[in-house]
């Protein structure tokens, strides 16, 4: 486990695991559950490449055993990881978990080789796009099924 300490003085520890992990599946299922409020009758749309089967790079964030947030990155292209499954609770965020969580998976995707870091959020989720901003991501155009789709706002930084 890779330790970190958050804004709040608290010692986090980050697991690195993959897809098949019970924290990790459970804080999907709760990010699931608020994307489906935010994004509403668009919710199918995102939730088709969302899909978590088979990810191989996961981390689980932990404050004293208890599971606060999650990221997932999956191979884009030779060069690329996509950061996919991001999400810390309602109650532990602006804590800096979420920075924690993204900085290991950047650290991880180097050291397999990766140069760059390419996500999607919506335009819906303003702390998401807040997060990845301040830690160094720009805004690209829409990739992939992303393109022509209004809420969806793309970003990528080298790493």
């Amino acid at each position: 486990m890779g330790c970190k300490t958050n804004t709040d003085g608290q010692m986090i520890t980050c697991r690195r695991t993959n897809s098949e992990d019970k924290d990790f599946q459970a804080l999907v299922k709760e990010l699931d559950k608020e994307l489906g409020v935010i994004d509403g009758k668009d919710h199918s749309f995102y939730d088709q490449y969302n899909k978590i089967d088979g990810i191989k790079y996961a981390v689980v964030a932990y404050d004293n055993g208890i599971p606060v947030g999650c990221g997932a990155i999956k191979e884009f292209s030779p060069q690329e990881m996509e950061v996919k499954r991001m999400y810390v609770p309602t109650e532990r965020r602006g804590r800096g978990i979420a920075t924690i969580v993204l900085m290991e998976l950047e650290n991880w995707a180097k050291e397999l080789g990766y140069r760059k870091c390419v996500m999607e959020t919506g335009k819906r989720q303003p702390d998401a796009v807040q997060l990845y901003t301040k830690n160094g991501y720009e805004v690209i155009p829409n990739y992939g099924p992303y393109i022509g789709v209004e809420n969806s706002v793309c970003f990528e930084k080298a790493l």
